[in-house]
């Protein structure tokens, strides 16, 4: 199955006098590799954060397509964060699984219902 989400993070700064909300600072200082951020192996052709406004704030938002997933679920046990859109998504595919925190998901496709 084909998974397509955006995941979020808060934006990280260092403020300074040149720098104005919404300005983004993705390339050095919030996007990291897959196995970085997740600790993990999976394969996340989203590495790409870009700032967007979410309640009022700038936020890190990214877009993450996964193949090969089993599974999708929604954990009950993981608590979301009220300051960040989404929540814990549970990933599931033939090594493992995985959770993505701060996540909505887009879409899932299955290529062979």
């Amino acid at each position: 199955m084909l998974v397509y989400l955006h995941q979020y993070k808060h934006e990280e700064v260092d403020f300074d006098d040149n720098r104005t909300t919404g300005e983004s600072q993705t390339e050095d200082t919030v996007d990291k590799e897959p196995e970085e951020y997740f600790g993990g192996e999976l394969d996340l052709s989203g590495a790409t954060w870009e700032t967007v406004e979410y309640r009022g704030d700038p936020v890190q938002r990214r877009e993450v397509e996964l193949d090969e997933v089993t599974a999708v679920s929604i954990p009950d046990e993981f608590e979301a964060d009220d300051d960040l859109p989404g929540q814990t998504v549970q990933i599931r595919y033939g090594g493992g699984v995985e959770h993505l925190d701060n996540a909505r998901l887009v879409e899932a496709e299955d290529a062979n219902p």
